[in-house]
């Protein structure tokens, strides 16, 4: 098969995939016996009927290579956001066609960030769907598939590796599908023990389905204009724990189910996710401690705030915007290196930022001995030039899509703060920034051209920038995918 028609089939077994999805929301609709309910029926056949003349005819296997694999996921992504804002744009609540991209977009992306005023005069059946569109593309939705569809050869780990966050991807088990099938089990036993939980301490049915949704995609939709500020303080805590946890590499969890616990908490990247966060808690609680009642109350916001704004949740209990510079600037900070690689979380990533951290000191190293040959070491293991070029483009390649983003994203004319962390909170897929998108705001006052340029942003982030460049240079220069 060659790569169009593999991308054309991957692609509609996605669409129809996602008509699969959409039951849940429907049948949201007719508990609640909302009139979206037939918009989503609506799509739901469209799905089914696109998906299956977009796929072609049923193939037993299915051969892909890296270029094609970067391009096709991609353009599976874009497929599936436009198929998914369609509920959305027929429902009435979403007049602009690039508003209702934008607010699916960051949901599959698990952004989280909206264009709404006003979430609460949804009706539950959107609310459901963008809160399940974080599920769906926080562990990633091609991942699902490979658990599912076969393929031959090194097609699995190509898609794997091009739609999975970090600088590395492997197996955790020999087939590619048994890792697949691991890795989502992992994440909904995570997720319905979070549900649970959140509803034994009191938060509504439908609440704690949306919200668990949200916290394992690391996406930050909610189903109050609050966020998750009125909720009481264990559920508070609940969220900030599960925030955290899904922030970790899901490898750490599959070695603490095959018992190689010693492995697990020797890992570099968790060692340093979990120093960053307390660090960070402690210099704001400290920091914050005057505009709080007492110390609890200021460990209880900063340790929330860091743990979704570390893990690129994106939720909030209070109004960080109005924190002191000091807070505001480590958030900001934190926006940048994100959660680890591996799990659900986006931004730069912990692993990367180890590495360049590591790299920096090997140089330093270099430069007073120059004859002493020094290899840079991650987890214990030597990491091999290939790994190291590919954080360093990947670095440059960030900070070019960054600026560019912002420059366009200025034409707006809007204060310079306010451009500078919506580019941030877009691009590592975390939500609320600062000014005027800071946590009680949105981003509708964008223009149209503002918000193509932050999907663009939103896609590029959760998919670690290279799969969208190679869609957009096989499409410039438009060549075969081979």
């Amino acid at each position: 098969m060659n790569n169009r028609k593999t991308m054309r089939y991957i692609s509609g077994s996605l669409v129809q995939l996602e008509a699969l999805f959409l039951i849940l929301p429907i049948l949201v609709g007719i508990i609640y016996k909302e009139k979206t309910t037939l918009d989503f029926l609506i799509v739901a056949l469209i799905c089914l009927i696109c998906g299956r003349l977009i796929r072609g005819r049923r193939r037993d296997n299915i051969t892909i290579y890296s270029t094609a694999g970067y391009a096709s996921v991609a353009m599976c992504w874009i497929v599936i956001s436009i198929f998914g804002a369609l509920p959305l744009y027929l429902s009435g609540y979403f007049n602009n066609p690039v508003d209702a991209l934008f607010e699916i977009v960051s949901g599959f992306t698990t952004t989280g960030a909206t264009i709404l005023n006003d979430v609460e005069i949804l009706p539950r059946s959107i609310l459901m769907w963008r809160s399940l569109s974080h599920w769906i593309g926080g562990m990633g939705i091609l991942v699902l598939m490979l658990a599912i569809l076969p393929m031959t050869g090194a097609s699995g780990m190509n898609l794997m590796k091009a739609e999975s966050p970090g600088p590395s991807v492997g197996k955790l088990v020999p087939k590619v599908g048994s890792t697949a099938k691991t890795l989502y089990g992992i994440y909904l036993f995570l997720t319905v023990l979070e549900m649970i939980l959140l509803a034994l301490f009191g938060c509504p049915i439908f609440d704690s389905i949306n919200m668990a949704f949200a916290t394992a995609g690391t996406g930050g939709y909610g189903v109050l204009n609050s966020s998750a500020g009125d909720y009481n303080t264990y559920i508070k805590i609940i969220l900030t724990v599960f925030m955290i946890l899904f922030g970790v590499n899901f490898n750490i969890y599959y070695l603490v189910i095959t018992r190689h616990f010693k492995d697990a908490l020797k890992s570099e990247e968790l060692r340093a996710y979990l120093l960053i966060i307390a660090a960070s808690i402690v210099a704001i609680a400290i920091n914050t401690l005057h505009m709080f009642q007492n110390i609890g109350e200021a460990f209880l916001h900063s340790s929330f705030q860091v743990a979704s704004i570390m893990t690129t949740t994106g939720f909030s209990t209070t109004d960080f915007n109005q924190w002191p510079e000091l807070s505001r600037t480590i958030l900001v900070l934190l926006m940048f290196v994100g959660a680890c690689a591996g799990s659900t979380g986006g931004g730069i990533k912990v692993s990367r930022i180890v590495i360049m951290f590591k790299t920096v000191m090997k140089e330093l190293a270099f430069i007073r001995h120059p004859r002493n040959i020094r290899k840079v070491h991650f987890e214990k293991k030597p990491i091999e030039h290939e790994v190291l070029r590919a954080v360093n483009i990947f670095l440059i390649s960030y900070i070019f899509i960054f600026i560019i983003s912002i420059l366009l994203v200025s034409l707006d004319n809007h204060d310079g703060i306010t451009n500078f962390t919506a580019v941030v909170a877009t691009i590592n897929n975390i939500g609320p920034g600062m000014n005027m998108v800071g946590p009680t705001s949105n981003f509708s006052f964008f223009s149209n051209l503002s918000k193509i340029v932050l999907i663009f942003d939103m896609l590029a982030g959760r998919l670690e920038i290279f799969p969208m460049l190679i869609l957009g240079t096989l499409i410039w220069k438009k060549k075969r995918w081979n």
